[in-house]
Order: structure tokens, then C-alpha cells, then sequence
């Protein structure tokens, strides 16, 4: 029988910063993942500095070995119309990453026992902790495995039942020679394009020699023809390379507001998309995962070992101070008649203070929200 303190059920960057936040604390952490590390990762896949320092990141040692793609400037438009640029000067205002690479750092540096490779199968509770799949006895189980998160469904979270998701397909390829010369976006200036209904954008997103593209959707319905569109719209401009390979991966994530899962029982916690954090605007997932992975951290470590709900119940008041109360029901966007959504949006979108100002540093880089400062031990890159 393994016995630990704390068992992580994914090892994602939810699970690694809560465990890189523990690992000079007097407890034994465990992440359990289905898959072995490095993985791929379907994600557009880009970080604020604010992450950077919150998880106290050395970009020089970093990026010696792997993907770091400076970011100092955005192409926003509704499908079909012009597009506004703007561009930053000085230190870039993000950073583009490949998952493959990002969230295996993540997990090397992260310090708990890892057990990879085993899927979660199943959680009974035992006295003041919990078995896991029958050889695993740990005091707190925290679920960090994703919207579909094993953990979640174990306490009564049902994604398939009542909870809006966003649906998306993505891919991330690594282009030919002919295809980098050929390749006209701008690697410092992702493209994003928002879709004609509003429930959703399209992006495409050059990292060095590799070329990112996606689409993400609140209503899911005919997903694949909205990816369609978006490709041969793409093609139609002359922003995909010849042969670019159309094979893209879905994923499911909730935004924070609509999410209705419960994020903590007595002895458990959920965290990043298992509780259903992504920023409403832009259904970024990354910072709000590892935020939550930080204030987990910081009070499991303030339980002193009593991980009753009681006890745990802060989390869920730290993770409302961050990201506001849960508003389930439509907001006051969603409240306004389509047809004048898309003639304001029209409008909005061609006026560069609202581009820069709301939709850029505002819904997609967050750049009012201060990075958390949480304690925890220095980067060491693996």
C-alpha cells in the first residue's frame, strides 16, 4: 500500500504548482496520471508574465531546451472583417509555450512521488482518508484531471448533465522548411477571430517552426462545420502554409461562471478545469489553474493535516476573491439580443481603445489581476 498526505489525480499545471507549492512543506505528495510525461496537450497554448512569477520561472533556463515564443502584440477581428492590430513595446506582454514541453517542466520540478501511466479507477473512503484504486491510502485527494476529472464525477459532478461547456478542436504542427517560408503570421502576433454568432474565436498562432490553429465554441452544436468555415477562411487569406495538415483534436472545458460542480468535500479539492475555472471572456485555462493549484496550496497547508470540508472551505473563498462570485445564469452580455450583439461587436471591434483596452489587456491577458503572491521555493530548471 502507497500512503501519502496529499494524492493529485492529474498532473497538468493545476496539479504540478499545488505540488510545487507543498514540496518544502512536511508532507507527503503523490500525482497519479494516466498518461507518462512529456504528453501531448491540445492547447493554444500561451502564458502571462504574471504566471511566470507566480511559479518563479528562469525564462533564460527555460528556453534552452524548449519552446518560448515572446508575444508583443495581437490581430483581432469578427470573421470576415477587417482586422485591428496593436503591438507593445518592451518586455513582452505574453509568452507562447507548447504544452508537450510546458506541463512536463511543470511536473520534473514539481517534487512529489509520481505514479504515471495508471488511470484512476476508483475512491473509497477509509476513516480520514480515502483508498484509491485499492493500493493508494492518502489523507486528501485533490482532482486536477481535467473537465472530465475522475474526481469530480467521484463527488457527484456530472459534465455530460446541465453544465454549458465550450467545445474546441485544435492542432499544433511542426512546419516543413518549405512550410516556415512560406508561413505569413507573424510569430509575435497571434491572430484571433472572432465568429459572426459571438459564441466563440478561432486563432492562429506561430511558436518558432510551429504553427498553432483553433477553434473554440460556447454552443457546440456542428462543431466541425464551424471548423470547416474557419479553415477554408484561413486558406481563402493566405494565413496557412501549402499542406498544412487538418487532423485537430477536440477538447471540453467550462467556463468559471457557468460551472456548477462543487469544488471541495470533506477530504477532497478540485482544481483548474476539473472545477471549471477558465476565464469567461477568453476561456483561457492555464493561469486560472495555477492559481487554483497555489491557493489550494496555500490552505491545505494552513489545515495543519485536518482536510475536513470545514477546514478546506477557504479555498473556495480564496478562489472567489480571485475570480468573483459564479453567475450561472446568462450575464447582461448574453441578455442582449443577438442581432445587436453582433452590431455592437461589429463596431467595437474596429475601434482600437476598445481592441486594446477591454478585449486584449482586459478579457485575454488579465492584466488587472496582479500575480498572486503565494511562497513558495525558487524555479530550478530540470
Amino acid at each position: 500500500m502507497h500512503r501519502c498526505d496529499v494524492l493529485i489525480v492529474g498532473g497538468g499545471p493545476a496539479g504540478s504548482s499545488l505540488a510545487w507549492r507543498l514540496r518544502e512543506r512536511d508532507l507527503a505528495v503523490t500525482i497519479l496520471d494516466r498518461k507518462t510525461f512529456p504528453r501531448d496537450k491540445v492547447c493554444a497554448g500561451w502564458v502571462t508574465p504574471e504566471v511566470v512569477r507566480s511559479l518563479r520561472i528562469d525564462l533564460a533556463a527555460y528556453a534552452r531546451e524548449r519552446t518560448l515564443q515572446p508575444i508583443r502584440g495581437f490581430r483581432v477581428s469578427l470573421l470576415g472583417r477587417p482586422q485591428v492590430e496593436w503591438r507593445y513595446g518592451g518586455e513582452p506582454v505574453s509568452y507562447g509555450i507548447r504544452r508537450y514541453e510546458f506541463d512536463h517542466f511543470l511536473l520534473e520540478r514539481s517534487g512529489a512521488a509520481l505514479r504515471l501511466g495508471a488511470a484512476f479507477q476508483s475512491m473509497t473512503r477509509d476513516g480520514d482518508g480515502w483508498i484509491v484504486n485499492g493500493d493508494i491510502r492518502a489523507r486528501l485527494v485533490v482532482g486536477a484531471g481535467g473537465h472530465f476529472c475522475p474526481v469530480a464525477r467521484a463527488i457527484g459532478a456530472r459534465p455530460e448533465a446541465g453544465e454549458q461547456i465550450v467545445a474546441a478542436q485544435e492542432i499544433e504542427f511542426r512546419m516543413t522548411p518549405a512550410q516556415r517560408d512560406a508561413c505569413v503570421i507573424d510569430p509575435e502576433v497571434p491572430e484571433l477571430f472572432f465568429t459572426p454568432d459571438l459564441t466563440g474565436y478561432g486563432w492562429i498562432f506561430r511558436k518558432g517552426d510551429y504553427l498553432n490553429i483553433g477553434l473554440g465554441r460556447e454552443d457546440n452544436q456542428r462543431l466541425s462545420e464551424h471548423v470547416q468555415a474557419f479553415w477554408e477562411y484561413l486558406q481563402g487569406q493566405g494565413k496557412l502554409p501549402p499542406g498544412s495538415p487538418m487532423k485537430l483534436k477536440g477538447h471540453a472545458y467550462l467556463l468559471y461562471h457557468h460551472a456548477l460542480r462543487d469544488v471541495l468535500r470533506d477530504g477532497v479539492l478540485l482544481i483548474g478545469d476539473a472545477a471549471g475555472l477558465a476565464y469567461p471572456e477568453s476561456g483561457e485555462g492555464i493561469r486560472p489553474a495555477v492559481e487554483s493549484g497555489l491557493l489550494a496550496g496555500q490552505v491545505i497547508e494552513a489545515a495543519a493535516g485536518d482536510f475536513g470540508q470545514a477546514r478546506l472551505a477557504p479555498y473556495y473563498d480564496l478562489l472567489t476573491q480571485r475570480l468573483g462570485r459564479r453567475r450561472p445564469s446568462p450575464g447582461l452580455l448574453e441578455r442582449v439580443p443577438l442581432g445587436l450583439r453582433r452590431a455592437l461587436a461589429g463596431r467595437l471591434m474596429q475601434t482600437r481603445w476598445f481592441v486594446r483596452k477591454v478585449l486584449i489587456e482586459r478579457w485575454f491577458l488579465h492584466r488587472h489581476l496582479a500575480p498572486l503572491s503565494v511562497d513558495g521555493p525558487p524555479s530550478v530548471s530540470p
